[in-house]
């Protein structure tokens, strides 16, 4: 009795025990079974990871969409700009011959 004693107090077995039994108290109001692994690592990581993927990769075609976008708006206002400096070359070499 008194080395059992001396086992519970050197592992601090009561403490344990009563979080191992809050633990079961609480498995108790779940109502899907825990996971386990599956034995196979490739699926257990493929599980695991497939949702945070997925949502990555949304992510990742909404900002391409957005730079898209954003380069095409850019494009657009570097052709507008060209049109005017063609526009103005033009106009300077009218201005020129008509000078001369």
């Amino acid at each position: 009795q008194e080395e059992i004693q001396e086992v519970k107090e050197e592992g601090n077995l009561e403490g344990l025990f009563n979080s191992l039994d809050k633990i079961v108290e609480e498995a108790k109001n779940q109502e899907e079974p825990a996971w386990r692994p599956s034995g196979v690592p490739e699926e257990d990581v493929r599980s695991a990871l497939l949702p945070y993927l997925l949502k990555h990769r949304s992510y990742l075609r909404r900002i391409l969409k957005e730079k898209e976008e954003e380069n095409r708006t850019v494009a657009e206002s570097v052709l507008a700009g060209r049109e005017r400096i063609a526009e103005l070359q033009r106009l300077i070499q009218a201005r020129k011959r008509a000078w001369q």
